[in-house]
């Protein structure tokens, strides 16, 4: 679980679980230099220096969100190794620490685990998902309760065909090449990529809207779980079924989209907003001798 460095200095590794309200920032990658615009990793290995580690503190993210993209629970690992004769932090130490020396109240840390000096947070994840959430009956931008503006793509109509969107999510499932539904500036070595679920379902009333608007306003969720995705395929298949539930697109439109391959068309070159878009979790499997299952929190499927 930890490896020695020094004389009695011993580093120990960490996998901790943290959730953030994107709007602030330029995602949740750190950004380096001169630039104003900054990162959620930016606080976070902020809070860390506080940890007094021999050597700085640096998160390994497992799961790179876009600026305004949201997340109820992203991943990180991190090294932190102590002055000599200092045992390492107990998990749930660590986790206060940060949340006590975190200075944007927008991120939170919510779980820490040991695990071995091998673990990679972006290599080891077994599952993740995403939610992204819409709604209708909202024909002008002031018609939205401010407490969602920032957290639902609101969409211009008053109804979706949600069966429609239904059928032409099972296009989508299995494994595929998903070239047409990624976007340019991260490549990868191949494009080709297994979606696991695809939901589309009523989502939750929001709390946050009065009894009025809740009588014209009408919550949406989109689920996608896969290993990994290509650089915003959530977003551009989120627009692209939101363009089936709308009518511009049939379902069975959606297979031969995917099947061109081609990110550039017309109907798929539509990328969804961020701010709809929330990491819901990252899962991991056995870690060898281990012999536990990591997960973060659990959330509800907003249904």
């Amino acid at each position: 679980m930890g490896s020695v460095q020094a004389a009695g200095s011993v580093r120990a590794r960490y996998l901790v679980y943290f959730q953030y309200v994107g709007t602030d920032f330029n995602g949740v990658a750190a950004v380096r230099g001169t630039q104003r615009a900054i990162g959620i990793q930016n606080y976070l290995e902020e809070a860390a220096e506080r940890l007094n580690s021999v050597v700085p503190v640096r998160f390994t993210i497992s799961s790179r969100t876009d600026a305004g993209v949201h997340a109820l629970s992203n991943a990180a690992h991190l090294d932190v190794q102590r002055r000599s004769g200092r045992p390492p932090f107990p998990p749930e130490v660590l986790a206060e620490a940060l949340n006590t020396h975190l200075r944007h109240p927008a991120i939170r840390v919510l779980r820490a685990f040991r695990v071995p000096s091998d673990f990679h947070a972006r290599h080891a994840a077994t599952s993740r998902t995403y939610l992204y959430r819409l709604v209708t009956g909202c024909h002008r931008p002031d018609e939205l309760p401010v407490f969602e503006r920032s957290l639902c793509w609101a969409l211009q109509a008053d109804c979706l065909d949600v069966a429609a969107m239904q059928e032409a999510a099972q296009h989508l499932l299995g494994t595929h090449d998903f070239s047409a539904f990624q976007s340019a500036g991260s490549p990868v070595p191949s494009p080709v990529r297994t979606l696991r679920r695809v939901s589309v379902s009523p989502g939750q009333a929001s709390p946050l809207v009065t009894p009025e608007d809740s009588r014209k306003l009408r919550f949406w969720s989109l689920e996608f779980e896969s290993q990994s995705f290509l650089y915003r395929q959530v977003r551009r298949m989120t627009a692209v079924l939101v363009a089936v539930g709308l009518g511009a697109l049939a379902p069975a439109q959606v297979k031969t989209i995917l099947e061109s391959q081609d990110p550039l068309g017309k109907h798929q070159a539509r990328v969804a907003p961020a701010h709809g878009l929330f990491l819901k979790s990252v899962l991991y499997g056995r870690l060898g001798a281990a012999s536990c299952t990591l997960q973060g929190p659990q959330f509800g499927s907003h249904r």
